[in-house]
């Protein structure tokens, strides 16, 4: 959803961006286009889906704030506690 809230895109690309297969990300697309959420135009031989309605992009920005870069969910800071530690560390 995020991807699709940003701009549009093809299954092709979706799936590569988010490592699923083509296949399940057809599927999901599918379900995602019956019930609504996205829409899709074709361009060529492709189709190309995209979130249209605003609000659903607006709740999809407001999950984003949050999640803080390490993948927890991100508080407002409390002056009592030290900041908490990424979970998980690239050496």
């Amino acid at each position: 959803m995020w991807l699709l809230s940003d701009d549009e895109s093809d299954v092709t690309t979706l799936a590569e961006r988010t490592g699923a297969t083509i296949p399940a990300t057809s599927q999901q697309l599918a379900k995602l286009r019956a019930a609504g959420v996205v829409s899709a135009r074709r361009q060529g031989r492709r189709q190309l889906y995209r979130v249209d309605d605003p609000h659903i992009v607006a709740v999809v920005a407001a999950m984003l704030d949050h999640i803080a870069p390490d993948g927890t969910l991100a508080a407002p800071p409390d002056p009592r506690r030290p900041p908490r530690q990424p979970r998980f560390v690239r050496a």
